[in-house]
């Protein structure tokens, strides 16, 4: 390991580099210590909102009821514990709400358990009185689908599709079960039928039960994958999307287009479809997928509304029941992400960057299109998930640069105010973060990218500093100039101030094939396992850099976490002269091994070609011209990136005399679980970060093999 040069201290080291040696004005923890509100949902009967709210790793469900709105805390839940919370619903009268609490199994049955109990806890279904109370176990399952009477409830196990009393009564009986299993469970309005979608590998089916019959009827099989079904309001028709399987297609390949997908309305009582939409040839013609409550609504009037990407960018589009023309509700270069359908199914809620292409703001909708979407919320803050409940109001999250996300209801006037008063911790560091700014700068090959620059407060001209560099993950993601909307990025974002008042600069890179910036960027060509063609943006981040007269070329970090952390380690295996440390959470070091995680029936082998371009756009094919130390930090039970990307990318290191750090979370998964975890991984980066750039501690590079 490192050790300090003998006879230097650490403040004349840091004098020695020109770093400030005023203290730090927060710590990790103070800067990590807000609450974050996750799966907000409204009550579809009444006046009432409840989310999640996790607050240093606790987490509890929190409740706000009409008239007053006054956001309460329902559960008691006191510890750091891991056991994670979801599957918010209310039931049908409001007077309850379900929730999930534990985690999914990983494919050996083992259920996380970060904390090390004797005893790990399976994933179970609870209810509990909006008023208050202790809650009740319903099941040891989650995403449990009620019934339209209120009375009971569904689930899938084992291949079979079974119900269940919510009074506790009696025990579940099976409906019915299915090849390959039941998802998307949908009953129809008078809850005497369930439609699911059985995938059955390239192709999947829509079928439909039906209460007294001992037949599952399917609606128009064939050679396609059937999903998304939505119910007709008088329960005689389905409409669902259609999509054709891609032979040989496997994960983190682009996809700008295919057989164009197409959305068709079934006759329940026959099975027979009518096809009422197409996708048009070429641009747009791949289905892509919102984070919308559903993909496929079945709006007021007859109006189908779905997302497509004919334009290039996601946009709602609306086409009548009866077949015509498709109209775009949104219409603009802009990305929708999240959204719901109102009530009385008359209007769409939804966020998108229109006009602030690196922020979200709210808008609505009719879903007949007879008017342009109307905005609900401006400004220089980041506003997303907005929903309506029974009695017309509409609450969502927010956040800015410097005010971490919260729970917010918009009067009726349009005013604004927090559900929740004094949810900000007292010793939240607000007037200490700085406001990011939107830079734009060019890749190696000359695309524009977006990114976000932290610049740390009392920066005199001539100095230079060090600076980090952060790549997300996903690479589904976009950062934004504030608190994200996602538990990891909140986080991330919060470390990125931290390393700013540090005295880091500090670059958040958006790089190609995340969202936000349309469909051509997002499947950028040779992105990810068929060419790394995102290492141009991390060299476009790194000239750019070092092209500011505010920092040292010499002194330039990377950090990320998991397609984050295969940029890093990309980085620093291609040009470690470039960046001279990294922080490498979770990554991906050899794209085979990753695809075979997410797709089981990849077998390189048989996919000679590809299996050597995925190799050579893996860090693991570089590694003769890797210099620069890099700090490796893994949980050992991640179902994303399997924690063998991080031993064996450490065996090779030391084989070729690299120097590298590690810290490794028993049993914690891919995002942690445990807010302690996130603390320790972030002090671990703190310090390597303080040694290898600011005190010049970086260690002698040898290329000696054993």
């Amino acid at each position: 390991m490192a050790r300090y040069p003998r006879g230097l201290t650490a403040v004349a080291l840091m004098l020695s580099w020109g770093v400030p040696t005023a203290a730090q004005e927060f710590t990790i923890e103070e800067v990590l210590s807000a609450p974050m509100p996750s799966n907000l949902v409204a009550s579809p009967s009444g006046g009432a909102f409840a989310w999640i709210q996790t607050e240093e790793g606790v987490r509890n469900v929190y409740v706000a009821t009409a008239p007053g709105y006054q956001g309460k805390q329902l559960t008691t839940y006191f510890e750091d514990d891991g056991h994670g919370l979801g599957d918010l619903q209310f039931t049908v009268d409001g007077s309850s709400i379900i929730f999930s609490r534990g985690g999914d199994p990983n494919r050996q049955g083992q259920f996380p358990n970060p904390r090390g109990f004797t005893e790990a806890q399976p994933i179970s279904s609870f209810i509990i009185p909006v008023e208050g109370g202790e809650p009740r176990r319903l099941q040891n399952r989650r995403a449990l689908v009620l019934a339209p009477d209120g009375t009971t409830a569904v689930f899938s196990q084992d291949g079979g599709v079974h119900r269940f009393r919510l009074d506790g009564e009696g025990e579940p009986e099976k409906l019915f079960e299915v090849r390959n299993g039941a998802g998307s469970l949908a009953f129809s309005p008078d809850g005497s039928m369930i439609a699911f979608v059985s995938q059955r590998g390239d192709h999947s089916f829509v079928g439909v039960w039906v209460e007294g019959e001992q037949e599952i009827r399917w609606m128009s099989p064939g050679l396609w994958s059937d999903g998304m079904p939505a119910w007709s309001p008088d329960g005689t028709q389905i409409a669902f999307g259609r999509t054709m399987n891609i032979p040989g297609l496997w994960p983190f390949v682009p996809v700008r287009e295919t057989v164009p997908f197409s959305i068709r309305i079934a006759d329940v009582a026959t099975g027979k479809s009518r096809e009422v939409f197409r996708a048009d040839e070429g641009r747009g013609s791949a289905f892509h997928g919102w984070n919308g409550s559903a993909q496929l609504f079945w709006g007021a009037g007859g109006h189908l509304v779905f997302p497509w990407e004919k334009s290039g960018w996601l946009n709602l589009w609306s086409v009548p029941v009866g077949g015509g023309e498709a109209i775009c509700l949104t219409p603009g270069d802009l990305e929708v992400q999240f959204g719901s359908i109102t009530p009385d199914k008359t209007e769409i809620l939804f966020d998108s960057n229109q006009g602030d292409i690196d922020r979200k703001h709210l808008w609505r909708v009719p879903v007949d299109g007879s008017r342009s979407p109307g905005p609900l919320t401006s400004g220089s803050g980041i506003e997303w998930a907005p929903v309506m409940d029974g009695d017309g109001r509409i609450a969502f999250l927010a956040s800015d640069a410097s005010i971490p996300a919260h729970a917010e209801i918009l009067s009726t006037e349009g005013a604004r105010r927090a559900l929740v008063d004094g949810w900000m911790p007292d010793d939240f560091p607000v007037e200490h973060l700085v406001e990011p700014e939107q830079v734009v700068f060019s890749a190696a090959d000359g695309l524009m990218i977006h990114g976000q620059l932290f610049r740390p407060k009392g920066l005199t001209p001539g100095e230079k500093r060090p600076a980090a560099i952060f790549f997300h993950g996903g690479s589904r993601r976009q950062m934004l100039l504030g608190f994200h909307h996602r538990g990891y990025y909140h986080n991330t974002y919060a470390f990125n101030q931290y390393l700013a008042n540090k005295g880091f600069v500090v670059l958040s890179v958006n790089f190609r094939s995340g969202i936000g910036y349309g469909l051509d960027f997002r499947e950028a060509i040779d992105y990810g396992a068929t060419g790394a063609s995102e290492f141009n943006d991390v060299m476009g981040a790194g000239a750019y850099l070092r092209s500011r007269p505010d920092v040292d070329p010499h002194r330039i970090g990377l950090w990320g976490g998991s397609y984050g952390g295969y940029l890093t380690a990309l980085g620093l295996a291609r040009a470690s002269d470039m960046f001279a440390a990294g922080v490498d959470l979770h990554g991906v070091h050899d794209w085979n091994v990753v695809i075979n995680g997410f797709r089981p029936d990849y077998d390189k082998g048989q996919w000679d070609e590809f299996s050597q371009r995925a190799f050579e756009s893996s860090p693991m094919a570089d590694l003769d011209s890797w210099r620069s130390p890099v700090l490796l930090i893994h949980g050992d039970d991640d179902r994303n990136v399997p924690f063998s990307e991080s031993v064996d990318l450490a065996f090779h290191l030391s084989r070729l005399g690299i120097y590298y750090e590690e810290l490794v979370f028993p049993d914690e998964v891919h995002g942690f679980l445990l807010h302690s975890n996130w603390v320790a991984a972030f002090e671990a980066a703190d310090d390597f970060f303080e040694r290898m750039l600011l005190q010049n501690q970086a260690p002698s590079h040898t290329k000696a093999r054993k």
